[in-house]
This record gives structure tokens, sequence and C-alpha cells, in this order.
């Protein structure tokens, strides 16, 4: 049970990626008291974990609803991971979730970016959002359900950690020090988007064949 927390955890926080949201946390939030930012990343958080939580239990039904299989949904869902991991090697994390610079000042200017862009899509975007709809698929057995969902407010949680520390973080590694890390977890993202496309591609082969 701890080996499978600790994998899910691990494989979770990777297409998460709470480190590769700090540089649009801290754009959007630099007009903002130190309380109104503490503020954002709790909201950003609750809002990330309500939405992985709902795709975890109710995304199987969403996807049976559009008649599509989960094979289909994991190979589509691999290969969003594996380009963020590309993305997040080549330093275009931002732009991959859509954040240009319109999008950037439009944010700026709103009220509360909470919602929008910071828990969709830069922490709960497709690649999260398929990776837990095939997990639930994958540990069917209640206490393993139980088990994966735990990941979900743990995940939550250290997102807010990082994201009300960012200045200080970010003061601490500089812009080198996150790239350096960002490449390595889009490494990581990218082995976890493919192992999801060969693996679904090998259920399919042994279907076809009986």
């Amino acid at each position: 049970m701890i080996t499978v927390y600790f994998t899910v955890f691990a494989a979770l926080f990777s297409v998460v990626n709470p480190l590769g949201t700090m540089p649009v946390f801290i754009g959007v939030t630099e007009n903002n008291t130190p309380a109104e930012r503490k503020l954002t990343a709790l909201r950003a958080s609750l809002y990330m974990f309500i939405i992985l939580t709902v795709s975890y239990f109710a995304g199987k039904f969403i996807i049976q609803f559009f008649g599509i299989s989960i094979e289909s949904l994991r190979i589509a869902g691999g290969l969003i991971i594996t380009t963020s991991g590309f993305a997040l090697l080549t330093g275009n994390f931002s732009k991959h979730k859509g954040m240009d610079k319109t999008i950037h000042e439009e944010a700026r200017a709103k009220e509360d970016s909470s919602l929008t862009p910071l828990a969709i899509p830069m922490l709960a975007g497709p690649g999260s959002i398929s990776l837990l709809i095939s997990l639930n698929e994958n540990y069917s057995d209640l206490l393993y359900t139980l088990v994966v969902f735990l990941t979900i407010p743990s995940i939550a949680l250290v997102t807010y950690l990082i994201l009300r520390s960012s200045n200080f973080i970010f003061s601490k590694m500089g812009a080198s020090g996150l790239n350096s890390i960002s490449r390595i977890i889009g490494f990581i993202v990218i082995a976890i988007g493919i192992e999801y496309i060969i693996t679904s591609i090998k259920v399919l082969v042994q279907q076809m064949w009986g």
C-alpha cells in the first residue's frame, strides 16, 4: 500500500508540476500583498483538489457517456503528458498550457486568478485528469482506491506550500535552478506518458489477437 501511495504521488506530482506553475503564480500575484498571495495559493490548491477529486471518481462515467474506451483515454492522456514533458525540457511549459502574453496580462488584471489560470489549466490540466481516470480504472479495489485518492490532498498540500513560498524559493534558486529542476521533471513526465501509451497499445494488440 505504501509503495502504491508513493508511486502514484510521484507520478501525479510530476504531471501536476507545481514548480512549473511558480513563475506564473509570481507573475499574476506580483502586485498583491503577502496575505493575498497566501490566499490565492490556498484557493488555487483547493480548486485543484476539487477538480482532481471529481475527475478521479466521476471521470470514468463521463468517458463512458461519450463512448470513449479507457485505452483510448490512456493513449490520448499519454500524448498530452508526453508533450507536457517536452515543454518542460524546452522551457515552454507556460506556453504549452496556453499562457501567452495576452492571457498572462488578463490574469494579472483579474481580482482572483486562483481558479483560472492557476488551478485550470496550470495545475489540474488534461494530463493530470486523464492520469487519475486511468488510475481509478487500474486500482478498482476499495482499499487501493482510497490509497490513490489520498495522494490528491497530499499533492494539494504540497502545492499550497510551494506556491505560498514561491518568492522565497525563486530568490534562493533563481531562474536557472528552477529551469534545471523543470528539465529533470520533464524527463520523468515524458517517461510516464510513453509508459501509458505503450501499455495501452499492448492491451489493444492483445485484444485484437484474442
